[in-house]
């Protein structure tokens, strides 16, 4: 399955050779796919690795690349990007306004749209919204070599980290779907924002090395230490003890969900599990951060 989301990114004209694709396969997107759907249908864990790709892609375009280095330059891509999403991956092809990257999305979004699961891809359009908008704000902050405070980092970094649609591809390659009712409950929105705070604090500790070798203020730990004062050995503790208080939370939001008694919950919770597990034993083993 790694072959063939490479493929699909390289069909795609994403990447071509050289640099890009090697960082690509190095980040191992099907890898992290595949511990978070270990028993999913193969073309629903197949969709979730290329939207995973297509993150890595994207990400490192504006991270290491330049393209999130200043919203004037950025807003353009974000803008033919979001014309894309608009569509809902409606017709056989994308506007041209979105390029490359716009291509690639208009088909997840229709791969998404053959489901048949109109509430589900409204969902995945409206998180991957969020997220384009939420890199507009990294780049505004970069501009101006800005640090946010922890609070400000924490909120937007759960919409930078792009978990949300990934959540939303898992959920469909799960049986059973949650009911507008439960889907809308306090006590699962609290699993998803504790899930996705906690993939992604993992990610800025296993990413902080390669971070800190180019100074950037989006990272949990650096947050940290700017607005405390602390050297970097106490940020990181400091980070990591903030990872362990929100999995103690979160396990107190999973006994709320199951306490629902919907026969949905635990295939949710499940889900919400492996891929916290799945980011860290990824980060163990993926070179993404080397």
């Amino acid at each position: 399955m790694a072959g063939e989301s490479t493929a699909w990114v390289q069909d795609f004209g994403l990447i071509g050779s050289g640099h890009r694709l090697s960082r690509l396969r190095r980040a191992d997107a099907a890898g992290l796919a595949g511990r978070a759907i270990p028993d999913g249908p193969v073309d629903r864990v197949r969709l979730l690795a290329d939207l995973i790709s297509w993150l890595f892609v994207m990400d490192d375009a504006c991270d290491d690349d330049g393209l999130g280095g200043a919203p004037t330059r950025l807003a353009p891509v974000v803008a033919g990007l979001l014309d894309v999403l608009d569509r809902h991956g409606e017709g056989a092809s994308a506007p041209e306004s979105g390029g490359a990257l716009g291509a690639a999305l208009h088909d997840l979004c229709r791969r998404v749209r053959a489901h048949g699961r109109s509430a589900l891809l409204l969902r995945f359009v409206s998180r991957v919204r969020d997220y384009l908008l939420a890199l507009l704000w990294e780049a505004t902050n970069r501009e101006h070599g800005r640090v946010p405070a922890v609070a400000e980092y924490v909120q937007m970094r759960r919409h930078t980290g792009a978990v949300h649609p990934s959540l939303a591809l898992t959920d469909l390659a799960l049986d059973g779907l949650p009911g507008a009712a439960v889907r809308s409950d306090p006590a699962l929105l609290a699993v998803d924002t504790l899930a996705a705070d906690l993939v992604c604090w993992c990610n800025d500790v296993f990413s902080y090395g390669k971070e800190r070798a180019a100074p950037d203020g989006h990272n949990l730990v650096t947050v940290i230490a700017r607005e405390s004062g602390h050297d970097e050995d106490a940020a990181l503790r400091a980070a990591a003890d903030r990872f362990n208080d929100t999995l103690s939370a979160y396990l107190v939001a999973e006994q709320r969900l199951l306490a629902l008694d919907d026969p949905t919950a635990r295939t949710v919770v499940t889900a919400r599990r492996n891929w916290i597990r799945a980011t860290y034993d990824w980060s163990l083993v993926a070179a993404r951060y080397a």
